[in-house]
């Protein structure tokens, strides 16, 4: 004991009031100091209490961390608090110049710029740099009706230039729309048509008592039935495409009146007899093909598609081909017109075993043709020569003769069926040759 007590008489502590222990916790600290004092007890050497319980404890790294962040946001509090705009290179004046670089007219009417990034089902979003993104309609979204915006190729990330049609007063966003400015485009286009008075076509989209719907460029015109060349009904013209001129055009009144029958005039002074023209397939009957020629339906009748005996259409034409084809007869009152394909053989049979070849060799055969029609009239008219002598008529070295008579159709043979064979033509020029030289 008197050892025990020699130890703590050099031992001096704080007072107790500013001492760690007066402080909340200082007890744990405490606790976990004591065994450091015992031990050095044990050991005999002189323990300072007040530089063991005084002493701060040591911080781990996320407690130096912490205190590291905490020291930056008082910092920061006090920089925002006593010098806000200090260091800030984007002053007031620079924001009011960014506002009105991208300020933009938001009229009724107005063209504005901008990107699409989102679509629905109902349209689509766009961005058009203002507070608030801007909505495209479906309805206002093509002229044509569409389903679904990407139908009309508008997909997240398409710029183009809108028209301000509208404001959705709920959340001041404004309403665009494509359609209005393809509407404008298109009454320019008919315009500029009509001014080059072509022939156009349009879609039978409906009808009524006094008419057809057609459109035309994206537009929806009126044909009075008065103006459309057959007798077919609204319904039976339904869904099918009619070669139309422009009658009448009125942007503001919304009026665009057509007329079948002014294109179908057109249509028919290009076709002449013994003229090689492109056509479809439309149709196959037992005893021909329908060949549509510009609007025009002419019949490709069975005995005409080749030299050699067709037994089967289908095996030779189907619904779609493209060919070319001669003008056989024209029947104006009537609308008829027949068709060829068995005059622009090369060969016979070629129809069937190459019709290719039929189709490269066809503006060369018609020409070869068109010489033996030349050489059927000369002969035509060299016979009512023999038989009319007082018409005074004769007969050039080049085969040419003078006007014809009254009996001799003006404009030639009426059907080229009535063209004489190449050999026939030839034992004429011969006979005629030998004639001359008597």
């Amino acid at each position: 004991m008197a050892a025990l007590a020699s130890q703590f008489s050099g031992l001096r502590c704080a007072p107790l009031s500013s001492s760690p222990l007066s402080r909340p916790g200082a007890a744990t600290g405490l606790a976990l100091a004591w065994p450091a004092v015992g031990n050095s007890l044990a050991s005999g050497g002189e323990t300072v209490c007040a530089a063991r319980i005084g002493a701060p404890l040591a911080l781990t790294p996320v407690q130096k961390e912490r205190e590291a962040l905490k020291k930056l946001f008082e910092e920061a509090y006090d920089r925002a608090r006593i010098a806000p705009m200090e260091g800030v290179a984007f002053t007031l004046e620079d924001f009011h110049a960014a506002i009105q670089k991208y300020d933009f007219d938001s009229e009724i009417g107005s063209k504005v710029k901008g990107t699409v990034f989102m679509t629905d089902a109902n349209g689509a979003l766009v961005d058009i740099t203002a507070k608030s993104s801007a909505y495209l309609p479906l309805q206002e979204a093509c002229i044509q009706r569409i389903k679904h915006v990407s139908e009309a190729g508008i997909f997240p990330g398409l710029t183009e230039e809108f028209v301000v049609v509208g404001e959705n007063a709920a959340d001041d966003s404004l309403i665009l729309s494509l359609r209005s400015i393809q509407y404008d485009l298109a009454w320019e286009r008919c315009r500029q048509l009509q001014a080059e008075d072509v022939v156009v076509k349009g879609k039978v989209v409906g009808g009524n008592k006094g008419g057809v719907v057609a459109i035309v460029e994206g537009l929806r015109g009126f044909v009075p039935f008065s103006q459309i060349s057959t007798k077919s009904t609204a319904e039976e013209l339904l869904d099918k495409e009619l070669p139309l001129k422009f009658v009448e055009l009125d942007e503001e009144q919304s009026r665009l009146v057509l007329s079948n029958r002014k294109a179908m005039a057109d249509n028919q002074a290009q076709l002449g007899i013994g003229s090689v023209v492109l056509g479809t397939v439309q149709s196959l009957k037992p005893y021909g093909a329908f060949i549509d020629i510009g609007g025009i339906n002419g019949l490709l009748h069975v005995s005409q598609i080749s030299h050699d005996r067709v037994s089967d259409i289908s095996t030779v034409l189907q619904p779609g081909d493209t060919l070319k084809v001669m003008i056989l007869s024209h029947d104006r009152e009537r609308g008829r017109v027949s068709l060829s394909t068995k005059k622009l053989e090369p060969t016979p049979g070629d129809m069937i075993r190459n019709p290719k070849l039929v189709f490269e060799k066809a503006d060369e055969m018609a020409q070869t043709f068109r010489q033996r029609i030349a050489q059927a009239e000369a002969m035509a008219r060299a016979d009512m020569l023999r038989f009319q002598p007082e018409s005074g008529l004769s007969l050039s070295s080049d085969g040419i003769l003078g006007s014809l008579s009254s009996d001799l159709p003006a404009d030639g043979l009426l059907h080229l069926d009535d063209v004489p064979p190449a050999e026939d033509v030839v034992s004429f020029s011969e006979d005629n040759s030998d004639d001359t030289n008597e």
